[in-house]
């Protein structure tokens, strides 16, 4: 599938099973030796550390974790993925390894996602695929690592779609996290939609592309009050992601869409899942996603902090920013990537941990001394 269309070529595949994708899984094999380089160098040897991946049961079905840190006595770091069903286990010998120091970072491939969608027929739970599902699911996994690896509370964290699942997580039981870190924070879908648009039209003027401005002005007023089609939506995220908007300065980003084929954690039916599972679900969940609004929330009850890129127009930073701006937390700060996009830990990976540890650790620290 062309990636650049993967996020919502669902429309086309919404009458096909997901299992109808099987003939397409291609083998592997001839990335064996460099998956094994992977493998051993991502080999956690450290005496207190800790390098586990298994499934449990959350929310009813099977759903599948990834635990790994350097040593046990560090915070626990949840992190939530995007898409949906975007998984980051396939991605995570790309950027984690420095962030093992510092926490142990626990990664959750979600139901219809990854590792989570091979485990059992996802038919069986279709029915569930709803945001609040998925909230119910992240609390549940939080409260499942806190009380395996011995924590009262855990970090949680979330990339683009994980956001939305990681604030209304951190709203319904702030009790069971220090903070909420959010990397590409969704805000405002439709608004989102809109600023993306506005760049990318603004980007063709300004290279004089007229292809882009023909399929662009196509869809305009956008969103405005037509319905959001498939084929809208595809023209509308297609030239803000060429312009920079995923991947500052780049015109794709092959290597997170392509990341798997050296990932000594999957599988090749885990691959081949990746594209299943994102039609899977954004069918099902894209009404509920085109109608997430935080700006309603004037008040966040734990601290907060936001990662933004600069050049982000796949979850537009600018409505982030003039959020975090007016919101009510116990702690609050914003960090800009000024070289990133969308994909922060990928782009800036020393500044993310950076970050995580200027911004993010002392919180754990300071609420642990505050208990003591």
């Amino acid at each position: 599938m062309n990636h650049l269309f993967a996020l919502f070529a669902f429309a086309l595949f919404l009458s096909i099973s997901p299992r109808a994708f099987a003939d397409e899984c291609k083998e592997t094999s001839r990335y064996a030796d460099a998956r094994a380089i992977v493998k051993d160098l991502d080999h956690i040897v450290a005496p207190n550390g800790v390098q586990e991946s298994y499934k449990t049961r959350i929310g009813g079905i099977d759903q599948w974790l990834n635990v790994r840190g350097q040593d046990k006595a560090n915070p626990i770091l949840l992190f939530i993925h995007g898409g949906p069903a975007s998984p980051l286990m396939p991605t995570l010998w790309q950027f984690e390894r420095p962030i093992e120091e510092y926490f142990t970072v626990v990664n959750w491939d979600q139901r219809g996602a990854g590792k989570t969608y091979t485990q059992q027929d996802p038919n069986a739970y279709s029915d569930s695929i709803h945001i609040d599902r998925y909230v119910d699911d992240a609390i549940e996994v939080a409260e499942y690592v806190r009380k395996r690896y011995g924590k009262r509370k855990v970090v949680l964290a979330g990339h683009s779609w994980g956001t939305v699942i990681g604030m209304h997580a951190a709203l319904k039981r702030p009790d069971l996290f220090y903070a909420y870190v959010g990397i590409g924070q969704n805000v405002n879908t439709l608004e989102n939609e809109r600023v993306s648009f506005n760049f990318g039209l603004e980007q063709a003027k300004a290279h004089g592309n007229t292809e882009a401005i023909k399929e662009l002005t196509s869809i305009a007023p956008y969103p405005g009050d037509q319905p959001l089609t498939r084929e809208r939506i595809i023209i509308a995220r297609k030239w803000p992601q060429f312009y920079g908007g995923m991947s500052a300065f780049r015109e794709s980003s092959d290597y997170f869409f392509n990341a798997a084929l050296l990932s000594p954690d999957y599988e090749d039916r885990d691959r081949c899942a990746i594209d299943q599972g994102n039609v899977f679900s954004l069918g099902r969940l894209l009404p509920e996603f085109l109608a997430v609004d935080f700006t309603k929330v004037h008040s966040f009850p734990i601290p907060l902090v936001i990662f933004m890129g600069r050049h982000d127009y796949t979850t537009p930073s600018e409505p982030t920013a003039a959020w975090l701006q007016q919101v009510k937390a116990p702690y609050k700060q914003g960090v800009w990537f000024e070289n990133s996009a969308h994909m922060i830990p990928w782009e800036e990976p020393g500044k993310t941990v950076i970050s995580l540890v200027q911004y993010v650790r002392p919180l754990v620290k300071d609420e642990e001394g505050a208990k003591r």
